[in-house]
């Protein structure tokens, strides 16, 4: 046997063993089930599980209507964003991955997420990925902007690029999900500010989670005041009524 056979040998056994320890050392159990489900967050069983959202819905907001046309509240007031993309429905227990990742700052949950927006985006004319903007106050408070994250692997998929400084909060403004619904549109107004302008740019406007969909439309808003042509939501999840 040759010495280039040998090393070649060697190699490839050296290989198979680091691969073997990386394996497991990335073993983990799965943040719903607890079984053990390799280098994965989410075992592919759980992740078949996660609450899903009716084929027919509202192509502006993303709620559920019998044909799949716009419903009545977009019909009588139409919001400033285009169209919603979203993946699932925030239910059990993807509300609990989505709380774990935003606020126990779980963000190997990111990448997750991201499979599955790139896929909902895919096919999306987008000219820029923009993540809704925090407030550099609630930045600190978390250590991060979660939509940022979320649109990281949403970018590198659709190869697109990621814009954090065409659109900005500048009001600390008290936290929507404590609100009541009526009251959320009234306490985001005038939160977002565009430095520069944006002529028939078509964004992509990246979040987690959709609830009165206040924030997302007041930051369309001011996207479209400043010249955006289109602006389409992806978001992971729509709360249902």
């Amino acid at each position: 046997m040759g010495i280039l056979t040998q090393n070649k040998k060697l190699l490839t056994g050296t290989k198979a063993i680091a691969e073997r320890a990386l394996n497991a050392l990335l073993e983990q159990d799965c943040l719903l089930c607890g079984q053990s489900c390799a280098s994965r967050i989410v075992c592919p069983a759980c992740a078949g599980d996660l609450p899903q959202l009716p084929v027919s819905r509202c192509p502006r907001c993303a709620l559920p209507t019998p044909q799949g046309e716009w419903c009545g509240r977009c019909l009588a007031k139409p919001p400033h964003y285009d169209r919603t993309l979203a993946v699932f429905n925030y239910g059990f227990p993807l509300d609990k991955l989505l709380q774990a990742f935003k606020y126990a700052h779980r963000l190997s949950l990111a990448p997750f997420f991201g499979r599955f927006l790139a896929e909902e985006a895919m096919g999306c004319s987008a000219d820029l990925i923009v993540p809704l903007p925090l407030h550099r106050t609630r930045v600190c408070e978390r250590g991060f902007n979660q939509a940022l994250e979320l649109a990281r692997p949403v970018a590198h998929a659709l190869k697109k690029p990621i814009d954090t400084d065409c659109c900005t909060r500048v009001r600390h403004t008290s936290a929507q999900a404590g609100l009541p619904w009526r009251e959320r549109e009234k306490n985001i107004r005038g939160a977002f500010h565009c430095p520069g302008e944006l002529p028939g740019k078509r964004i992509l406007l990246v979040d987690d989670v959709m609830t009165t969909g206040a924030s997302l439309n007041e930051c369309a808003r001011t996207l479209k005041l400043h010249g955006a042509g289109e602006v389409t939501l992806l978001v992971v999840a729509r709360a249902l009524p």
